[in-house]
C-alpha cells in the first residue's frame, strides 16, 4: 500500500499523506515515500506546482516514534521541500502537530480550515523541536513561537495565521492554484528562490547543530520516559 497517493490536474499535482492508521506520522517509510515523489514533481516540466495535503483528520501527528526517519533524513526532506523548484501549497484540514507543524513551514503557502488545530508537542514527551525549527523560526512571530515552544499548547487556525504558520483558508485554494498556473515556470522558480533564501541560510548555518541536539534529546533518559509514558497513554513522571 502507497503512503502518498498521487494525483495531477492541469499542472498541479497533489501529494496526499495516506497513513490514516499512525494519523500520518512520520515514520521513515511515509519521509522515504514524500521525499521520492517530490523528487518527481521536481523533475516533471509538466508539474507547475505541488499541492501537500492528508487523508483522515490529522494532517501530520509528527514523528512516528516507533519507526521514526533518522534525523538526517527529515532534514533533507525539509530542505528538498524548501528547494523544490516549484510552489509547494500545504493543506490542512484537521489536526497538526509537532514535525507536521515543520512540514508546513517548509511549505511556500499554508491553507488550513478554521476547524484545524495545530500544537509543538515536543516539550511534553522530554524533547524539544529543533529539527523543525529550521523551517519555523524564520517564519514565526517570535513571542508566540516561544510561548508554544514552552508549553505544547493547542491553538486554532486564527492564531496560526497570526504567527504566520497560515497563511490563509482552504477556499483560498482554488484563486491560488489558478494564480500559480497563470504564472511562468521560470517565474515561479525564481520568485521562491527570493522567499525562501533566508529559510535555505538557516540550513547552511544551523542544520548540524540541531540535528545533533536532535540525537542527543531522543537518547535522554528524560525522553525515553516521555516516549514511553505517551505510548502508554499515562503521565509522564515530571508532571505536577
Amino acid at each position: 500500500m502507497s503512503l502518498i497517493q498521487t494525483a495531477s490536474d492541469r499542472g498541479i499535482t497533489t501529494l496526499t499523506l495516506d497513513s490514516p492508521a499512525n494519523r500520518n506520522a512520520l515514520s521513515a517509510p511515509l519521509v522515504t515515500a514524500l521525499a521520492d515523489a517530490l523528487a518527481a514533481c521536481g523533475k516533471d516540466p509538466g508539474v507547475r506546482a505541488v499541492v501537500l495535503t492528508h487523508t483522515g483528520g490529522t494532517f501530520s501527528a509528527g514523528a512516528d516514534l516507533k519507526a521514526p526517519p533518522g534525523p538526517y533524513a527529515f532534514v533533507d526532506l525539509l530542505r528538498q521541500i524548501v528547494e523544490l523548484p516549484k510552489p509547494v501549497v500545504g493543506v490542512v484540514d484537521g489536526h497538526a502537530r509537532a514535525g507536521g507543524l515543520g512540514l508546513l513551514g517548509a511549505c511556500d503557502v499554508v491553507l488550513a480550515s478554521e476547524g484545524s488545530d495545530f500544537a509543538l508537542t515536543e516539550v511534553r514527551i522530554g524533547v524539544a523541536p529543533a529539527v523543525i525549527s529550521l523551517t519555523l523560526l524564520p517564519k514565526l512571530e517570535p513571542r508566540a513561537a516561544a510561548r508554544h515552544y514552552l508549553t505544547g499548547e493547542r491553538f486554532g487556525t486564527a492564531e496560526a495565521r497570526a504567527m504566520g504558520l497560515v497563511t490563509g483558508p482552504t477556499a483560498d485554494l482554488d484563486p491560488i492554484l489558478d494564480g500559480l498556473r497563470r504564472a511562468s515556470p521560470q517565474g515561479l522558480r525564481e520568485a521562491k528562490r527570493l522567499v525562501t533564501a533566508r529559510v535555505l541560510e538557516t540550513f547552511e548555518r544551523e542544520a548540524e547543530e540541531l540535528v545533533q541536539l536532535s540525537a542527543s534529546l531522543f537518547a535522554s533518559a528524560e525522553a525515553r520516559e516521555g516516549m514511553t509514558a505517551f505510548l502508554e497513554r499515562r503521565d509522564p513522571a515530571w508532571r505536577l
